[in-house]
């Protein structure tokens, strides 16, 4: 395979969804020899990256820290 049918599959790849992607992903690291299993440190990296794109897409709201803790003392006090 060449550079540019490398790239053309690259390129194709990206107009995939976040899970087909990570699916994606998941399955050409699975196949490569020795590496039966994502390392939790890539699986971190990978949970990252997920959370970042969620919050710059709008698909989710951060809140601010005191709403975080006035929730987790609401819960507490029931």
């Amino acid at each position: 395979m060449n550079t540019a049918q490398l790239e053309t599959i690259t390129n194709e790849a990206m107009t995939l969804s976040e899970k087909e992607r990570a699916k994606l992903a998941h399955d050409l690291v699975a196949s490569l020899d020795g590496m039966a299993e994502i390392s939790v440190s890539e699986a971190w990296d990978a949970e990252i990256c997920r959370r970042i794109n969620e919050i710059e897409s709008g698909k989710i709201k951060s809140l601010d820290v005191s709403e975080v803790l006035e929730r987790a003392r609401a819960r507490l006090r029931n």
